[in-house]
């Protein structure tokens, strides 16, 4: 009998116990921003930062199959969903967000304008009922009727609290609905709030509602509205502008040039494209949220310049983030222009954070050429340790035959441990049967290092390699760190085979530590056989 009954069954019984649920965290409040805009500057640092938060799983759970002091482990409550990690494999799925246009929506909205009144705080107030329910229609999309019922809390109750701020929702209402004329009516109740509410709280999301109200016009011909546009448009350009509120260094999504130049752009993009390049020069302390906004409206609208001047901006901008965004906005045009820009900006840049922006934006436009581009990047010795990962995993997720053929030509060519760790993570990510072969032959080949052994097994493992073939090299390896990465890798398993596999090893395996790791990983498992294994162990 090789381990005390009382150990094996508290570390299988403890084990098994659930982990504590995760605390609700409440929804944070929707920020006054371009969705489509957000979620495209996010997806390029959510994707790139994938793999390192990956292969750091990997590590984290792998380093527990070195646990040999097996009597402290009555705290890992939480380890039973550790099993859940076979579904790894699904992470290949990453290259999928290359339509990563689809996100950008209706790019005729410059702001995203708030939609959902506070709730009622004045209970005293004579409006206080109405304010309510005038709310509650807002809220359930009933915009003409809510529009009625701010109206009628205005006109009963002029000197409520509610008042001065149901003006915004008022005319948010009327323009939610859609209808022509009822923009005329969100105009001018906006126009009255601003004369005479100078301190309501609304009065900044009511200068980007007044924005989009005036470019709704604009587009039906609205003489008023196109002065108006056309003013604001041409007051982004200039850097002596002193119509706008103060300076400001955050991100005012609710500056009405921004909504003006967008909607001049999407009417007259001949004329909006002149002010756009204006504005991108400008270098005034007050116009960086200005240029970051630039980069995305520009972006959007296909001319002749569209690539230079982003191609500009990623070169000579003095902001990062413009920098940053003008290249990730590149891979949007995905034209071949593009893909010359994107290679420019990578061969000359000497901005690591530029060049992994360059890298992910090439891997977004299909074609041989971004691929190339990539392929060559990935062998070259001058550039960073850090970009070429990035290359190598971009390449990855690409699902390409000739990108996979590459990576394991590649993979003996390096002289880095942690490129050699990115081309093995890389290729576990597509279930190809070359690579899940290449991966098994790497973990069997005594001539490499036993940590990159022990990766290439692991994620041989988790990208559908096949319990015969697993089971098959446990049987011939002698290298005991290599067994105790392979229990590890069956724990992962949902297979019966696996189980099966553990269980063998439990009651039969001659070397008394890998057997005390087979019953710690049988302890994980809620197949029933591994129960009655553990039971059987006990009552040797």
């Amino acid at each position: 009998m090789f381990a005390m009954p009382w150990l094996v069954a508290a570390v299988s019984l403890t084990l098994q116990q659930p982990a504590a649920p995760a605390p609700a965290t409440p929804p944070a409040p929707a920020a006054a921003a371009t969705r489509a805009e957000q979620s495209h500057r996010r997806l390029g640092a959510q994707l790139e930062a994938a793999s390192a938060a990956l292969e750091s799983a990997q590590a984290n759970l792998a380093s527990l199959t070195g646990l040999s002091g097996m009597s402290g482990l009555s705290g890992l409550t939480g380890l039973s969903g550790l099993s859940g990690l076979s579904g790894l494999e699904g992470l290949s799925s990453l290259s999928s967000l290359a339509g990563l246009e689809s996100l950008a929506g209706d790019f005729d909205d410059a702001t995203e304008l708030a939609g959902d009144p506070p709730p009622a705080w004045a209970d005293q107030d004579p409006g206080d009922s109405l304010y309510r329910s005038a709310r509650q229609l807002l809220n359930n999309n009933r915009y003409a009727d809510a529009a009625n019922a701010f109206a009628n809390l205005i006109k009963r109750y002029p000197r409520s609290d509610y008042t001065p701020n149901a003006y915004y929702w008022q005319a948010f209402a009327l323009y939610k609905t859609g209808d022509g004329g009822n923009y005329r009516k969100a105009r001018t109740v906006l126009e009255y709030q601003r004369a005479h509410f100078t301190q309501a709280s609304t009065l900044g999301d009511a200068d980007g509602l007044y924005a989009q109200v005036q470019g709704a016009l604009f587009k039906q011909g609205d003489p008023a509205a196109a002065e108006w546009i056309r003013k604001h448009a041409q007051n982004a350009g200039n850097p002596r502008d002193t119509t706008t509120r103060t300076c400001s260094t955050s991100d005012d999504d609710d500056d009405p040039r921004i909504a003006a130049l967008n909607a001049l752009l999407q009417m007259d993009a001949e004329s909006a494209m002149p002010i756009l390049k204006q504005v991108l020069a400008r270098r005034d302390s007050c116009s960086v949220q200005l240029r970051r906004k630039a980069v995305f409206i520009i972006s959007q609208k296909r001319t002749a310049e569209t690539e230079d001047i982003l191609l500009s901006a990623a070169r000579g901008d003095p902001d990062q983030e413009v920098r940053e965004q003008a290249v990730f906005w590149l891979s949007q045009v995905g034209s071949e222009k593009a893909v010359t820009a994107l290679d420019s900006i990578l061969q000359s840049s000497t901005d690591e954070e530029i060049q992994k922006k360059a890298l992910f934006a090439l891997s977004q436009i299909r074609g041989d050429r971004a691929g190339q581009i990539l392929r060559d990047f990935a062998e070259k010795s001058s550039a960073s340790d850090d970009a070429r990962e990035q290359a190598i995993f971009w390449l990855g997720q690409a699902h390409s035959a000739q990108n996979a053929a590459f990576l394991r030509g590649l993979y003996a060519r390096l002289n880095s441990d942690d490129l050699k760790e990115k081309v093995i993570f890389s290729l576990s990510q597509n279930r190809d049967p070359d690579n899940g072969r290449w991966l098994l032959d790497l973990a069997q080949n005594e001539r490499e290092p036993v940590e990159m052994r022990k990766k290439a097994l692991f994620w041989a493992g988790q990208s559908g390699a096949s319990l015969p073939d697993l089971a098959g090299i446990y049987d011939r390896t002698t290298n005991e760190e290599m067994k105790e990465q392979l229990i590890f890798v069956y724990s992962q398993r949902h297979e019966s085979e696996a189980v099966d596999k553990l269980i063998d090893i439990a009651k039969h395996d001659p070397n008394a530590e890998l057997r005390k790791k087979a019953v710690f990983w049988l302890g994980q498992s809620h197949d029933p056989r591994a129960r009655q294994a553990l039971l059987d162990i006990i009552n040797q």
